[in-house]
C-alpha cells in the first residue's frame, strides 16, 4: 500500500532517540513516517549520556552530528569521595582504560534535539497518541491509535510499524504477546540534570561516591551544570516504587549518617524539577521483528545505562533499519532479517558489557568495591595507567567503536 505521495508508509511509535533517528532515516530513503508519542509534547530534558564511535558514525551520516554537539572537555576531572568529603583522584568515564576515542559527553536532550532539528517539517507527529491494537495481513499492518487528549480513536494501515517506545514498550506487548522479556538486574537508578555545580566543586569537576551496593555520581560538562546519578542494589524492586523516589534513595544509602556532601546530593535530587527513577532491566528477545512490526532501541534490547551505549545503539539501529529497507525495496521480510542479523551480535556484546561496567558504576559488595578501588588507583598512576588500558581493551570497548550501520 502507499499513501498519496506514492511513498510507503511507516508508523514510528515513540519520539525518543531511537524513534527520531528511525523516522529521519526512513524519510531519507523515501518512506513516509508518521510518528506518535505518548507525551503531550516533545520532552527536552535528560541526563548524562556518552556518544561512542558507533553513534558518532551514524549521526555523521544522518547529518546531525554538528547539531548534537559535544559538552566534553580535556579539563574535566572526577574525584573519588567519601561521606566525609575526602577526595582522591578518580576515573572520568570518558577516559576509562580501554577507550580508544573519547566519546562525546552530552545530555540526552542534546541528542534528541539534534535529531529532531533534521526532521523535515512535513513529517507528521501526533502527540498524546498511543497504539491500542495492531493486526497484520499480507498487505499491511492495521493499527488502532488512541488520542488520549481528545479521546478520539482512529484505525489506519501502514506498510511497517516501528516500536521505538522504550523499555516497557506498548508495541512489544501488543505484537509479541504477554511473555515477559524484561530481565531485572536488581538495581535502581535515579538521575537528573542539575542547574548548578555541587557546592565545593567547580564546573569541570565531578564526584564519585562508590560503596558496596550503592553509588552516587556527578558527571561534569564543559558548559553545563553536572548530571547527578544514584545507583543501588535492591532485592525488592516493587518496594522501591512504593514510596517517593527520594525516600527509596535515602533508605538505600542508610542507615549510616549521610554526611554533608551526600545530604547535598539528596537535596539537589529532591528539588530538581524533573528526574528519572527506575529499575534497571535488559530486554532479551529471540527476535526483534514479527511480520511488519519491528522493535528498535530500548524496546528491543535495552543495553542499560551501565553499558553507556543506549543512544549510540539507538541511532545506529535506526539508521541501519532504513538502509536495509532501501537495499531490499521489495522484500520487507528480507530487509528485517538482514537488519537483525547485523545488529544482534553487536547488541549481545553490549548487553554483556553492561554486566561488567556495572561493577565500575556500582560495586555489588565489599569484594567488588575493593577490586574497583585498586583499579582506580592503578589507572591514575602514570606508568600503570596506559598498561591497564591495554589490558582492558577487549571486545567490550572495541565494540563501542564499531560502525555497525556501515554496510
Amino acid at each position: 500500500m502507499t499513501d498519496t505521495t506514492g511513498r510507503r508508509r511507516a508508523l514510528v511509535v515513540g519520539l525518543g532517540v531511537a524513534g527520531i533517528a528511525t523516522a529521519l532515516r526512513l524519510r531519507q530513503v523515501g518512506w513516509e513516517p508518521v510518528v506518535v508519542e505518548r507525551a503531550a509534547a516533545r520532552r527536552s530534558s535528560g541526563y548524562f549520556i556518552m556518544l561512542f564511535g558507533t553513534g558518532v558514525a551514524s549521526a555523521r551520516r544522518l547529518g546531525v552530528l554538528e547539531a548534537i554537539g559535544d559538552r566534553g572537555d580535556p579539563r574535566l576531572v572526577s574525584y573519588e569521595v567519601d561521606r566525609a568529603g575526602r577526595r582522591t583522584p578518580g576515573m572520568n568515564p570518558a577516559n576509562m582504560p580501554g577507550v580508544v576515542t573519547r566519546p562525546r559527553l552530552l545530555l540526552r536532550g542534546d541528542v534528541e534535539q539534534g535529531l529532531f532539528s533534521a526532521l523535515p517539517a512535513d513529517v507528521e507527529i501526533r502527540y498524546s497518541t498511543v497504539p491500542t491494537r495492531i493486526t497484520q495481513d499480507a498487505s499491511a499492518a492495521e493499527v488502532t491509535l488512541h488520542d488520549t487528549a481528545s479521546g478520539a480513536t482512529v484505525t489506519e494501515r501502514f506498510d511497517l510499524v516501528v516500536g521505538a517506545d522504550g523499555m516497557r514498550s506498548t508495541v512489544r506487548g501488543l505484537v509479541f504477546g504477554p511473555e515477559e522479556f524484561l530481565h531485572p538486574l536488581n538495581y535502581m537508578v535515579g538521575a537528573t540534570a542539575l542547574d548548578a555545580p555541587i557546592e565545593g566543586f567547580g564546573l569541570h569537576e565531578g564526584l564519585i561516591m562508590a560503596e558496596p551496593g550503592r553509588s552516587a555520581w556527578t558527571f561534569p560538562f564543559s558548559d553545563h551544570a553536572p548530571s547527578l546519578l544514584f545507583s543501588y542494589r535492591t532485592d525488592d524492586i516493587d518496594a522501591e516504587f512504593a514510596r517517593p523516589p527520594i525516600e527509596s534513595i535515602r533508605a538505600a544509602f542508610g542507615p549510616q549518617p549521610a554526611g554533608p556532601l551526600l545530604e547535598t546530593l539528596f537535596t539537589r535530587f529532591e528539588q530538581a524539577p524533573e528526574h528519572l527513577f527506575d529499575a534497571v532491566h535488559q530486554v532479551k528477545m529471540p527476535t526483534w521483528h514479527r511480520g511488519r512490526v519491528v522493535l528498535v532501541g530500548d524496546a528491543a534490547w535495552c543495553v542499560t545505562l551501565y553499558a553507556g551505549m543506549g543512544a549510540s545503539s539507538a541511532i545506529a539501529g535506526g539508521e541501519l533499519l532504513g538502509t536495509m529497507l532501501q537495499r531490499h525495496p521489495d522484500d520487507l521480510p528480507g530487509a528485517l532479517r538482514a537488519w537483525e542479523a547485523r545488529m544482534r551480535p553487536f547488541i549481545d556484546i553490549e548487553q554483556d558489557s553492561a554486566l561488567i561496567m556495572r561493577r565500575i558504576f556500582t560495586p555489588h559488595d565489599r569484594r567488588e568495591q575493593i577490586m574497583r578501588t585498586v583499579m582506580v588507583r592503578l589507572v591514575n598512576r602514570p606508568i600503570l595507567g596506559p598498561a591497564m588500558g591495554k589490558i582492558m581493551k577487549g571486545p567490550d570497548f572495541t565494540n563501542k567503536e564499531l560502525d555497525v550501520a556501515a554496510v
